[in-house]
């Protein structure tokens, strides 16, 4: 499967280029929207939360504590939710390509993944500059980070691959998906402190994937530390690799059967 991705991989990369730029053809602005837009988000968090609201996280000590905390959790799941909404989708949303061109399958989750980590790292880049003023800023400890994007990465496309071929046969799964990302999101710490919950609720967040990945977002750039949560991100790693035997099974097994089904 690697080797037919890196056989293919100017096809992708011709693929993300152009599905970016398709976004912005007509704009006035072009690409800068893919700045402006983030750079709204991010003011609007730090600004109007921190300074107008007055909304503060104990532990933090910035004015901008709750705005940091916020973006550092709000970023990360908003490029997990647009992820697998895509991967979701993308055999279904693809359908006439697979019918008339011959490619390996799997080039459309990569490139959908690759569309979605341009979008992600532009506003990421964006609020790590936004962090360099802060003072509780600890460089040290970025370094984490990588760990935690490839992490959340591997688990993405892994859920991701498995809904996908399931979407083909069932359609309902992408709507289903879409309500199971509502609740999923507010059953993870990143509007509120896991602290103003009750206890009862820290036993809930153990048993959410992302509630690892996203503390760990936010011990980094929040609170300026390394993940403390090791064995939560060593369980996550194995369920990802679980998720990723089982997305490979299934994409293999039905690959054949998809386009008769599309």
């Amino acid at each position: 499967m690697l080797k037919k991705l890196y056989e293919y991989r100017y096809f992708i990369w011709t693929s993300v280029v152009r599905e970016f730029q398709s976004r912005y053809k007509k704009s006035i602005l072009g690409m800068l929207w893919a700045v402006f837009n983030p750079l709204a988000i991010i003011v609007v968090y730090t600004l109007i939360f921190s300074q107008v609201m007055r909304a503060k996280v104990s532990g933090i000590g910035t004015d901008y504590s709750y705005g940091i905390y916020l973006c550092s959790g709000v970023f990360a799941w908003n490029f997990f939710s647009e992820m697998l909404m895509r991967l979701t989708s993308v055999f279904q949303d693809n359908a006439n390509l697979l019918k008339k061109v011959n490619f390996p399958r799997i080039c459309l989750p990569v490139i959908a993944t690759c569309s979605s980590m341009i979008n992600f790292l532009i506003i990421f880049v964006l609020f790590l500059l936004f962090m360099l003023a802060q003072p509780i800023t600890r460089f040290s400890v970025w370094p984490y980070f990588l760990l935690l994007f490839f992490l959340q990465l591997l688990f993405t496309f892994s859920l991701g691959i498995i809904l996908g071929v399931l979407n083909v046969f069932f359609q309902d799964v992408a709507q289903f998906m879409m309500i199971i990302l509502q609740f999923w999101f507010w059953l993870t710490p990143i509007v509120y402190p896991k602290e103003i919950v009750p206890d009862f609720m820290h036993r809930v967040f153990s048993f959410n994937p992302m509630y690892h990945i996203i503390a760990g977002y936010q011990d980094i750039f929040a609170y300026g530390h390394a993940p403390h949560n090791w064995v939560g991100l060593g369980m996550f790693f194995l369920l990802s690799l679980i998720l990723a035997a089982m997305g490979l099974h299934l994409y293999r097994k039905h690959v054949t059967e998809m386009v008769d089904e599309l």
